[in-house]
């Protein structure tokens, strides 16, 4: 595939990806964020006692139902919108990258063009997070020494495997016997059922009978 194709297919599939995380982002315009403050907790926690007055489960309430943040603050105004960076020509373009139908009417180019400035308005605010010292999230897993080890596997887990492996023939092929079986595997097992077994109507041996919806209807 020629590196032109290639790059336009990359820029189409970052541009579909952009797309759809501004409208996740402009779905939350309308909801608030609570910021918790720990000195405003402090005000209200006291290590002397476990149980709050009712004022003070008061005055928590009113601290957690005023929002001290929200999302709106990394959008522009929808009043006072700069003057978008990319113009007609521009979306045009993205457009048929995206392989995204080009605006029916001037109205809904204007839309487009708005939305597009508020996504690249809230890109630059991301952009401006300090993220010195900060790792990557390359997974979503347990990272604990506990579980490293429980992962892990040693020459312990691998004991019985080995165990069961024989050398054969001249080359000495490595073959791995399968594990020999009980002969009779629930064996001990019927007298810790005795309880249970006693419960029966009718026995046939060590096993209990149970009749039918037939034999019941004959």
């Amino acid at each position: 595939m020629p590196p032109t194709v290639v790059a336009r297919c990359s820029r189409a599939h970052l541009f579909r990806q952009h797309t759809r995380a501004c409208q996740k982002v402009s779905q939350l315009q309308t909801h608030d964020f609570n910021l918790i403050i720990p000195i405003s907790l402090r005000q209200f926690s006291s290590a002397s006692s476990s149980s709050s007055s009712p004022s003070d489960e008061t005055d928590l309430s009113t601290v957690l139902s005023t929002p001290t943040w929200s999302i709106k603050s990394l959008l522009p105004d929808l009043t006072d919108i700069p003057d978008t960076p990319v113009s007609r020509t521009q979306l045009h373009h993205l457009l048929r990258l995206s392989a995204l139908p080009p605006p029916s009417s001037p109205s809904e180019e204007a839309s487009m063009l708005k939305t597009l400035s508020c996504q690249i308005h809230f890109v630059k605010q991301v952009q401006q997070v300090d993220t010195t010292g900060v790792t990557p999230l390359r997974s979503i897993r347990d990272e604990t020494d506990e579980a490293h080890k429980e992962n892990t596997i040693n020459i312990e887990r691998l004991r019985d495997s080995l165990e069961r492996e024989e050398f054969v023939g001249r080359n000495r092929r490595i073959r791995r016997r399968r594990p020999d079986k009980m002969e009779h595997p629930d064996e001990g097992s019927w007298e810790e059922k005795d309880a249970l077994l006693k419960s029966a109507s009718k026995m046939m041996g060590k096993f209990f009978v149970v009749q039918s919806s037939e034999a019941k209807a004959e």
